[in-house]
């Protein structure tokens, strides 16, 4: 029996560098620069592809990926571990190649890619040349597939996708989107959507406008428009109607690894807490020596623990069994509880903080506003709530008699007629 809460030796090794080279050297970058997508900055190429640079020279680079494609092959468990550290800086993923949407993107080109589309795609998006971007949802119904409009109509070699995509993420900076979209109306939703890559500067694409998230350096998710984009049936990722195959590929990862690095973000939080709880004072005493701010500051930590374990056992039992499917009530739990973790750990360090947690000066605000959008980036929570329940019924039968077996007079007459020899000893049970 192995039941083990220990790191390896070398791992532990390269998670002490990690540590100390977040804090030292990427935690600064996010106070100077703009969007870690906006990779052709003069300042990013100056600051952080050096930082690139060591992460590479130190085979720590897409650690989610195989050797094959040029990452360290870590298993979601190690990834975990490296994940909440990075998760403390707006920087860190980019600077260990690791970044969403492009790591999620490189993972379905890595499955679904042509060779001809690993070259022009795949590779630079593995150097770090480039970022992409992954366009699945519309401005009329969101992430709801049903009511999805953009639609691709085959012409000759070609198809030709027109509509609208919202929220796209990071297509500002984006050299190509993956697209879902409508190619066959005749049969159901989950038969009858493809996946395309569609190169950004490709005739009939167009930015309406950027969208920024809370305090985002910069606007960089999009609402798109495609005008009968011509893109060439080679650029179709999978075969026709597998969209949801092929999408299925990122989001069981990619669910994860956001709650990887949300255990970063509220972890930063609780620390601000527990640090500013210790410094300041007020009626005479220290905030950290009055029970309601003890209260906050237990919390916290109990919630960000229970969290952090219910991540490390999704992760551990997705390298143990190496398929998404057996894992798919763990990811769903991990994603709900999300949310709520990093809101509620937010709330409490900027409630501590008074009139200086509520201002542009500190980050709690963006933590709170980041903790909605974790509810619903990849899917709103209740959906996945809903996929727990369904999930975990699956392992329970009705029953068809008028009280359930766990009915207390029920039981007490079975257990009364399982023990009746000995109770019949005792002179206890009358026949």
């Amino acid at each position: 029996m192995a039941w083990d809460f220990q790191t390896d030796p070398e791992i532990q090794v390269e998670l002490d560098w990690i540590e100390q080279f977040v804090r030292e050297e990427v935690e600064p970058l996010d106070h100077v620069l703009g969007s870690p997508w906006n990779i052709h900055d003069p300042l990013f190429k100056q600051l952080v592809k050096p930082l690139q640079a060591q992460v590479k020279a130190r085979n720590l680079w897409a650690c989610h990926l195989g050797p094959e494609l040029g990452g360290a092959g870590y298993g979601q468990v190690r990834l975990a571990l490296i994940n909440e550290i990075l998760g403390r800086s707006l920087f860190g993923p980019i600077v260990f190649g690791c970044q969403a949407p492009d790591s999620g993107n490189g993972e379905i080109l890595a499955h679904y890619g042509t060779p001809a589309q690993k070259q022009r795609y795949l590779q630079p998006l593995l150097d770090g040349d480039i970022v992409s971007c992954f366009a699945m949802t519309e401005p009329q119904g969101g992430a709801d597939p049903a009511v999805f409009t953009t639609e691709a109509v085959r012409e000759g070699d070609d198809w030709l996708l027109s509509g609208e995509k919202w929220f796209a993420s990071n297509a500002r900076y984006a050299a190509f989107y993956i697209v879902m979209a409508v190619t066959d109306k005749n049969v159901s939703v989950y038969e009858g959507m493809s996946m395309f890559i569609v190169a950004a500067d490709a005739p009939g694409v167009s930015i309406i406008r950027n969208v920024g998230i809370a305090d985002d350096p910069a606007a960089t998710h999009a609402y798109l428009s495609f005008d009968k984009v011509r893109v060439p049936a080679g650029d179709m990722l999978g075969a026709p109607g597998q969209a949801f195959v092929v999408a299925q590929v990122r989001l069981g990862g990619g669910r994860v690894h956001h709650a990887m690095r949300v255990i970063g973000q509220a972890q930063k939080a609780l620390d601000a807490l527990c640090e500013r709880s210790l410094s300041r004072s007020t009626q005479g005493s220290r905030l950290a020596d009055k029970q309601m701010v003890q209260e906050k500051i237990a919390d916290s930590w109990i919630e960000l623990e229970q969290f952090r374990l219910l991540v490390m056992r999704t992760a551990w039992r997705i390298d143990q069994y190496q398929d998404y499917k057996r894992v798919r009530k763990d990811i769903a739990a991990v994603k709900a509880a999300m949310p709520k973790v990093l809101h509620d750990i937010a709330a409490r360090a900027l409630h501590v903080h008074g009139s200086l947690g509520v201002s542009e000066e500190m980050p709690f605000t963006g933590y709170i506003v980041r903790s909605f959008q974790m509810g619903l980036a990849d899917g709103p929570t209740e959906v996945h709530k809903i996929t727990v329940a369904k999930q975990l019924l699956r392992d329970y039968q009705p029953c068809d008699e008028l009280f359930p077996d766990y009915h207390r007079p029920t039981a007490a007459a079975r257990a009364r007629e399982k023990y009746a020899d000995a109770l019949a000893s005792l002179g206890e049970y009358d026949a």
